[in-house]
């Protein structure tokens, strides 16, 4: 009750705190004292003790004037604890199988990988949305997902990184080696006691029967088993699952076994003229467009210049309509390995392109692949695919198609070999290039036809700026 007889409004026996100390009493001095909701007058929240003398009305003050103080709270001390869930895929993609990279208990920072989800084409990285310790891994390493599916448990908390600091710090040296544990535990004599009495030992009883003795040449002395080189090796073996992306390519490359009636024609590209372009123009190149000149962009350039002459390469079978689906846009596919597994990112639209677009493009796609960064979009589609194994040396090989498409082309490595040239025999640099093909769709005729189109166009690119 106030002096003047009217009752303490009720709004002044509440007072709201933040759940950190106010000022005053033991908290920070860079932290804003908390106010009361009053009628009229605002007090603070001091350590003084509330009383009703404290709380006298002014003369003057209208307490039916009512004054509200918002009130700042901090969650400095709020240990949040939330429940991460599987991201969306893309349309065609519906589930994939979890990599942990974090465990129980580790402190992930904001933005941190915690997981990687592997689907049929591509991994999906899973960071941490804010920094905190892992509270809870709610799927098995191996397991499979679908998409909103819970993942993993996270305390969002900063004394997880106090913690993580704390046990990165070196280790204390380990103490100075302590006494034996029998020098140790043995009394002290006092410094004025006199000589310890001492007795003598029982004298052993004599054997009843001497003891026998063996001679020394008697003795059979049993060899011991080499453990070097004379020892037998182990001969074991171990099982390691296949990941997801392994499965698929496995998977479409049977079915591509079991649906294509494929055949591989074979030619020869003398390289002297390219190589030659590359040489004298590569660092013109690199300074104009940042990048280098490989062989992949001529005949990335002359694919797309002879699929232009036989759409029927670029077409594919619809089994389930029985149509020929003829496209009138080239993407290429170029095959990129990774060690995960093989991946083709595709170069759209490659029609319009010159040599340092298709450089920056296949460049751009190998940088992503490499650091696993690939979405499903980037290798979405693919009307012909081209493989160059002789960046690992293949000498010769047949490539397999990359469904639903209907050829590949097979890039082999650069060797110095001797051909006849107008009646003389020279050393080139040659290649051994590959076309399988869908021959239900495509006759040998127009598969050979494509492929010399490509020889010409590598061996003299004039050819593609001339439209001949």
């Amino acid at each position: 009750m106030f002096a003047s007889g009217r009752r303490l409004p009720r709004s002044l026996g509440r007072i709201h705190l933040a759940r950190g100390s106010p000022a005053g009493l033991g908290a920070s001095s860079n932290r804003p004292a908390r106010h009361l909701l009053t009628s009229g007058a605002t007090l603070s929240s001091t350590p003084k003790q509330l009383t009703s003398e404290n709380l006298q009305p002014q003369r003057g003050v209208l307490w039916e004037n009512w004054s509200v103080r918002s009130f700042k709270t901090s969650a400095y001390f709020c240990e949040e604890v939330r429940v991460i869930n599987t991201p969306a895929f893309a349309e065609s993609v519906t589930e994939g199988d979890v990599r942990w990279e974090k465990a129980v208990g580790d402190f992930v920072k904001e933005d941190e990988v915690v997981c990687e989800i592997e689907t049929d084409k591509t991994s999906i990285q899973v960071p941490a949305p804010s920094s905190g310790v892992i509270q809870e891994l709610l799927v098995e390493d191996g397991g499979r997902v679908e998409a909103g599916n819970p993942l993993f448990k996270l305390k969002i908390t900063d004394a997880g990184a106090a913690a993580a600091a704390v046990a990165t710090k070196p280790a204390a040296q380990a103490p100075a080696a302590a006494k034996p544990a029998a020098e140790a535990a043995a009394p002290q004599a006092p410094s004025g006691a006199g000589p310890i009495p001492t007795t003598m030992p029982p004298v052993p009883p004599v054997p009843k029967k001497p003891l026998e003795s063996t001679p020394v040449a008697e003795v059979q002395v049993t060899a011991a088993v080499p453990s070097g080189a004379g020892a037998i090796p182990t001969r074991g073996e171990h099982r390691v699952k296949m990941n997801r992306m392994r499965l698929r390519i496995a998977q479409r490359l049977k079915d591509a076994q079991n649906t294509c009636a494929m055949l591989t024609t074979f030619n020869e590209v003398d390289m002297s003229n390219v190589m030659e372009m590359r040489n004298r123009h590569k660092d013109v190149f690199l300074k104009k467009h940042g990048l280098k000149l490989g062989f992949m962009s001529p005949f990335v350039k002359a694919v797309a210049f002879a699929l232009q002459e036989q759409p029927v390469v670029n077409g594919v079978i619809d089994d389930v309509t029985k149509e020929i689906v003829y496209r009138d846009y080239i993407d290429i596919s170029v095959a990129v390995s990774t060690a995960k597994g093989l991946v083709v990112p595709v170069l759209r639209n490659v029609g319009p392109m010159n040599f340092a677009d298709i450089e920056r493009a296949i460049f751009e796609m190998g940088e992503k692949a490499r650091k696993n960064e690939l979405a499903i979009e980037d290798m979405d589609g693919g009307t012909f695919t081209i493989s160059n194994g002789g960046v690992f040396g293949s000498l010769f090989g047949t490539p397999i198609i990359n469904p639903p498409q209907s050829a590949i082309l097979g890039m082999h490595a650069i060797n110095d070999r001797p051909v006849a040239i107008n009646g003389k025999v020279e050393i080139r640099p040659m290649m051994y290039v590959a076309l399988t093909y869908d021959h239900r769709l495509i006759d040998g005729r127009e598969a050979v036809t494509f492929l010399r189109k490509i020889k010409a166009a590598v061996e003299d690119p004039r050819i593609m700026l001339l439209d001949i």
